[in-house]
This record gives structure tokens, C-alpha cells and sequence, in this order.
């Protein structure tokens, strides 16, 4: 009924994660080469990289130099936007190996208030085409075109020469049933309210007279309410993200300018546990007191957001060792020329029991006049990845520039 969304999530290890969990024991928690235990969430579409330059670097950018699509990465970057003004246009084709009609679209805007603050708005829109809903015995009962969207508005603020704070909020919508019935239930948008909190420093040294820059980044990106799309009360969490790393910029000569950077990143909501099984039936066991499926390992996922957060810490059914996979990491380089030309290079990585998503990413930038171009394509390191063969293009418009060439111009014609 819902298969092209289906084919989403199990890009992102929902059908592993529903495996894990309906056959794993205890047993089989350590040493196993097939244990798999995804975390997956709602509205996953938060996580993907909307624009061509952080794709281009294996998804890394929390810590990056200042652009319009920091709203997505670090919204207390934008305290030291070296541009007044800027806007980003990002366009992504999702998923094309599975499915033709998957799309992502970004779109995002920044204003520095003064040389202290800046506040930035952006739109982040998932339409996944359309869907035709049939009824149990397979009768279509009608057509929709499922799609999800974030709206933000972020807000940073210089806290010293050298660090600053940034705070976003974000409303989200997903509406992927249209109001059909899902299993016999009722079915409505999923809604929610979120907030990220960030910060970031950003320090120049002189490494071999270079004149080159050293930076940090963090931020925790939807914190938020649980979503809910059934009239039954069940809801999931959506993907509150930490990300944290640094950068090091070496400017090489006047002309030449390499960066190195990379992220950690870690969902912070509960790790599915190991629920304990009858040796004879392999069916989940009750627990008498509490009437919810016993726990074999691991910490009970039905918590609020605040105690997933803190739990997400250490709640892996297979202890530390699992506990430590759950940090993916994106590292990446760029290197540009004459502040016009670009290329990028990255990759990703994520241990196979938590999802495996894993490939490199190449990118190249161009910047002319007031307008920069930027692209990016995924290579994944497995064979039949439905991630391969991603391509993202980004549109940057530099209006510091549109406001000095007018300034140029109107001073050759005086």
C-alpha cells in the first residue's frame, strides 16, 4: 500500500531493525557477524544532506566556513558569515536506483543582523511521488502523493571574538497516508516542534605563516516531540541528531586553499532492545507486572524525549561494544582555487549492524559573478546500494557580490 515510502525506510535499515528485533536473542548479542539492531525514527528525511557542498564531503559539515545552507548543519555559524546576505537552492533525485520519482528540495536564506548576530530562515521539502492505496484484498481505493516538509527559523549570535551560540526552531509536517486506513486504523499528518541548539569556534593560527584556520562545531538538531500517525497513540521519535568535529583550513597561497574536516555524528533517541523469547516457541515472553514484552538486554524504548536523549548514551543491548557503532562518521577535504573553482572529495561511514551506509562522495564547485554552482554524486562502497548513483546540484547567490558589482558599475558610468 505504501511501498515506495517502505522503499525509503529501508534505505535508512527499518526492515533490518524490524528483523533484529523479531529474532534476536540474547545469544546472539556478542560475536555475531549477522547482528544487526538499526535505531530507526519518524520523518528520517531530516537527515539527509540537502546541499551539494556538504554531499560532496561524505556529509560532513557541522564545523565547515559559513554559507546560507548552515541552517541545516550549524545555525552558530552564521554569526561569522563573511557575506551580508545570502540564499541557497538545493535539488536532490532520492533513491533513483529503487524508484524514479523521489525528490528532495532545499531552500535557505541567512541576513547577517550586524557583525555581532544573524538570523536565517529555510524550507526543507520530501515529496516521494505517487503512491496508489489498495484495500486488504488488493482493490485500488484511490491515489496520493505522500510528502514531507520542515519550515526554520534559526537565530545566531557571536559570544566572543572567537565562539558563538546559535538556537533553531523547526515545525515539521509528514503526511504520507493522505487519511487512508492503515491496517483497519485511522490514519492523519504526522506533526511536530522541534528546536537545535549549536555552537561554534572558529580561531586563526599561523601554522607555517600560512594564515590558516582552525574551527569546531557542534549541534543538536531536532529536539523535539514525538510524531504520531494513527489514531491509536502510538508514536516515534523523531531524529534528534548530536554532530560534532572540527575543521582545519590551510590557506596555501594567495590562490590555493585546502580544507580538511570531519563529523561525528549519533542519534540520540533509545537503542531497540533484545526482548526475551519462549526457548521452546521463540515467541516474546509478557512480563506479569508491567504487561509489556520482557527485556533479554538492553533499556526499555518507551521513554520521553529528554530520557531517550540521555539514555541513547547507554542503553545498547550488547554493552559498549555496540554502544560505540552507533557513532557514524563523515570526513571530507575541498580544495578551491582562486576562491572560484572547487573540488571535494569525502566518505561515509557506518558500521554494517547499524544500517551500513557506506560511500565516498566526489564534488566540484564553481563560483562566477554574483552566482556559485555547486555538485556532488554518491559512490557507495556496496554493491546494489539504493543509494547509488545520488546525485545533488545546489544554487548559491552571493548578494555582497550583486551589491559591489552594482557599486562598480555605477561608479564607470559617474
Amino acid at each position: 500500500m505504501m511501498k515506495k515510502y517502505l522503499l525509503c525506510l529501508l534505505a535508512f535499515g527499518i526492515a533490518e531493525s524490524i528483523i533484529a528485533q523479531s529474532s534476536l536473542n540474547t545469544s546472539q548479542i556478542t560475536g555475531s557477524p549477522n547482528y544487526l539492531n538499526v535505531i530507526t525514527t519518524a520523518v528520517p528525511f531530516l537527515e539527509i544532506a540537502p546541499d551539494a557542498r556538504a554531499g560532496g564531503m561524505g556529509d560532513a559539515g557541522v564545523s565547515t566556513s559559513t554559507d546560507a545552507n548552515a541552517v541545516h548543519w550549524n545555525p552558530a555559524k552564521l554569526a561569522f558569515a563573511e557575506k551580508e546576505m545570502g540564499v541557497s537552492v538545493s535539488y536532490t533525485p532520492w533513491l533513483r536506483a529503487l524508484v524514479p520519482d523521489i525528490n528532495l528540495a532545499y531552500l535557505s536564506f541567512y541576513k547577517k543582523v550586524n557583525d555581532q548576530q544573524a538570523l536565517a530562515l529555510s524550507l526543507l521539502y520530501f515529496s516521494l511521488g505517487d503512491i496508489t492505496f489498495t484495500d486488504v484484498v488488493g482493490t485500488e481505493i484511490g491515489q496520493f502523493k505522500p510528502n514531507e516538509f520542515a519550515v526554520d527559523l534559526a537565530y545566531s549570535r557571536k559570544l566572543g571574538e572567537e565562539f558563538s551560540g546559535g538556537v533553531a526552531l523547526r515545525y515539521i509536517y509528514s503526511n504520507l497516508t493522505g487519511g487512508f486506513a492503515v491496517a483497519g486504523n485511522e490514519s492523519h499528518a504526522g506533526k511536530s516542534v522541534a528546536a537545535d541548539i549549536s555552537a561554534y569556534w572558529h580561531h586563526e593560527v599561523d601554522w607555517g605563516g600560512k594564515g590558516s584556520i582552525l574551527s569546531a562545531g557542534a549541534n543538536i538538531s531536532n529536539i523535539g516531540s514525538k510524531v504520531s500517525y494513527t489514531s491509536t497513540g502510538h508514536t516515534d521519535f523523531i531524529p534528534t541528531m548530536l554532530k560534532i568535529g572540527p575543521s582545519y583550513r590551510m590557506n596555501l597561497d594567495e590562490y590555493n586553499t585546502l580544507t580538511f574536516t570531519i563529523d561525528f555524528d549519533k542519534l540520540l533517541v533509545p537503542t531497540p532492545p533484545i526482548y526475551a523469547t519462549n526457548d521452546s516457541t521463540h515467541m516474546p515472553i509478557i512480563d506479569p507486572i508491567t504487561g509489556k514484552y520482557a527485556i533479554a538486554a538492553g533499556k526499555d524504548p518507551n521513554v520521553s524525549v529528554p530520557q531517550g536523549m540521555i539514555q541513547s548514551f547507554y542503553d545498547a543491548p550488547g554493552g559498549f561494544k555496540e554502544q560505540i557503532k552507533e557513532f557514524d562518521i563523515a570526513s571530507g577535504i575541498e580544495y578551491w582555487y582562486d576562491k572560484q573553482f572547487a573540488v571535494r572529495a569525502g566518505y561515509f561511514y557506518e558500521p554494517t549492524s547499524k544500517g551500513g551506509r557506506q560511500f565516498f562522495t566526489v564534488g566540484a564547485g564553481l563560483k562566477y559573478s554574483v552566482f556559485g554552482l555547486d555538485f556532488a554524486y554518491l559512490i557507495p562502497t556496496v554493491t546494489r546500494n539504493p543509494l547509488e548513483n545520488t546525485l545533488r546540484f545546489t544554487l548559491l547567490f552571493d548578494f555582497d557580490s550583486a551589491k559591489n558589482k552594482d557599486a562598480s558599475t555605477d561608479t564607470k558610468n559617474n
